[in-house]
C-alpha cells in the first residue's frame, strides 16, 4: 500500500511539474519581445546564404564559405539562447508575483520545488525548440551551400589542372566541413550552456524583486565565466609554496560555485572542422546537468522559506 502511495505521489509530481513546464512554455510564446530575438538569430543565419565569395584557388573557397557559415549560425544561436534564458527566467517569478499567480499555485497546495522545476523545464523547451528550428535551418543552408562549394571547387581544379585524386580529397575536406555530428553536438552544447543560464537566473530571481538586477547580474557572472579558468591559474601559479593546499581547496570550491564557459570552446574546433569527441560532448553534458541541478537545487533551498 504504501508502495502505491508512493509511486502515486511521484506521478503527482511529475504531473505538476509537466503542467507548469506547459503553462510556461505558453507563457513565454505569448511574449511579442521574444519574437524579435528570434527573427534577429533566423535572419543572422539566412544571410549566409547569400553573396557567395569569390576565391583565389580552390582550398580557399569551402574553407572560409563553409567556416563563416558555421561561425555566424552557431554565434547567432549562442547570443540567441544565452539572452532568451536569461531574460525569460528573469521575468517569470516577479510577473508570477506582480499577478498573484504565484499564490494561487501555491495555495493549491503545489511544492515550491514543483513550481521551480516547471518553471525551469518551461523556459528550457523554449529554447530547446528556438534552437532545434534554427539549427534546421542552418543545416539546409549550410548543406546547399556545401554543394555550391564543392560543385566551384571541382571545377576551378580542373580547370587548373588538378589530378583526379586531389580533387576527390578536397572534396572529401569539404564535406567535412558541411553538416555533420560534430556540428549537431556543437549545437547541443549551445543547449547545455544555456541551460546552465536559465538555472542561474533562476536562482538569483528567487532573493531578488528586480527583473533588471537578475538579468545585470547573471550576464556579469557569465561574462566572468569565461575568465574563470585564467583567473585560476594565474592565482595557483602565484601563489606560495605553503599556500599550495589553500589555493587548491580555494579553487575547487569556485569551480564547484561559477561555471566555467571555458569549457565550451570546443565549439570554435567545430567551426574549424575538427570533430568533437563523444567522450567531450559527454564531460559537457555531465557539467550541464550539474550546475542546472546545483543551481535549481540552491533556488529550492532560499525559495521554500520565503514569505509572500
Amino acid at each position: 500500500m504504501s508502495q502505491t502511495n508512493h509511486m502515486t505521489m511521484q506521478g503527482s509530481h511529475f504531473s505538476r511539474i509537466l503542467t507548469i513546464c506547459t503553462h510556461t512554455f505558453t507563457q513565454l510564446v505569448r511574449m511579442k519581445v521574444f519574437y524579435f530575438m528570434g527573427i534577429f538569430a533566423v535572419i543572422a543565419i539566412a544571410s549566409n546564404f547569400f553573396d557567395l565569395p569569390q576565391h583565389e584557388g580552390p582550398e580557399s573557397v569551402g574553407a572560409n564559405v563553409l567556416r563563416s557559415i558555421k561561425s555566424w549560425s552557431l554565434g547567432a544561436m549562442t547570443l540567441f539562447s544565452v539572452v532568451l534564458s536569461v531574460v525569460a527566467t528573469a521575468l517569470l517569478l516577479p510577473k508570477d508575483v506582480e499577478d498573484r499567480t504565484l499564490y494561487t499555485i501555491l495555495a493549491k497546495p503545489v511544492p515550491r520545488f514543483d513550481y521551480l522545476a516547471g518553471k525551469l523545464l518551461g523556459v528550457l523547451l523554449l529554447v530547446f525548440v528556438s534552437l532545434a528550428f534554427m539549427d534546421v535551418l542552418m543545416t539546409v543552408v549550410l548543406q546547399i551551400r556545401t554543394s555550391m562549394v564543392i560543385e566551384q571547387q571541382t571545377s576551378m581544379a580542373a580547370a587548373m589542372g588538378w589530378p583526379q585524386d586531389a580533387i576527390d580529397s578536397l572534396r572529401s575536406e569539404t564535406q567535412a566541413n558541411g553538416p555533420n555530428a560534430s556540428l549537431q553536438g556543437a549545437v547541443f552544447a549551445v543547449f547545455l550552456r544555456a541551460s546552465i543560464m536559465a538555472s542561474l537566473a533562476l536562482l538569483i530571481s528567487t532573493f531578488s524583486t528586480s527583473t533588471l538586477f537578475t538579468t545585470i547580474v547573471s550576464f556579469l557572472i557569465y561574462f566572468i565565466g569565461h575568465f574563470q579558468a585564467d583567473a585560476r591559474d594565474v592565482y595557483l601559479h602565484a601563489g606560495q609554496a605553503g599556500e599550495g593546499v589553500f589555493a587548491r581547496l580555494a579553487s575547487l570550491l569556485l569551480s564547484l560555485v561559477l561555471p566555467d564557459f571555458q569549457l565550451f570552446n570546443v565549439i570554435d574546433a567545430v567551426i574549424e572542422g575538427q570533430t568533437l569527441p563523444l567522450l567531450a560532448l559527454g564531460k559537457l553534458a555531465m557539467v550541464g546537468l550539474y550546475y542546472a541541478l546545483f543551481f535549481t537545487f540552491a533556488s529550492w533551498f532560499i525559495f521554500a522559506d520565503k514569505e509572500f
